[in-house]
């Protein structure tokens, strides 16, 4: 399972917010083509806010990506579940400035 910022439990989770504190950066749109007990992967858009000017009156861009999560452990709030600590992205198409192709982001619990 994803655990989301409000500490929800998600399987196969539509959207999936990565910037928890201002909400700049979401995967929207996700299709899974696997979810499995040690990982899962599928593909969906990045939408990232420019913070152009600044964030408040920035526009949100969409990339497309290639979406894995893995190295499932234990969940703090419910040990007897586990939780995917790791998403990598791959971007197909474009990428937000300053990013790399690849990214990886440990998730929270």
């Amino acid at each position: 399972m994803a655990v989301d910022c409000f500490s929800g439990a998600q399987v196969r989770p539509g959207d999936f917010l990565l910037a928890c504190g201002d909400g700049n950066n979401r995967l929207i749109d996700i299709h899974w083509s696997h979810w499995g007990p040690t990982s899962a992967a599928g593909t969906a858009l990045d939408a990232v806010n420019d913070c152009q000017p600044y964030c408040a009156a920035g526009k949100f861009h969409t990339y497309p990506v290639i979406v894995r999560l893995d190295r499932p452990e234990a969940w703090k709030t419910h040990p007897g579940l586990r939780q995917f600590t790791r998403l990598h992205l791959v971007y197909t198409d474009g990428r937000p400035a300053h990013t790399e192709r690849v990214v990886t982001h440990e998730l929270w619990d």
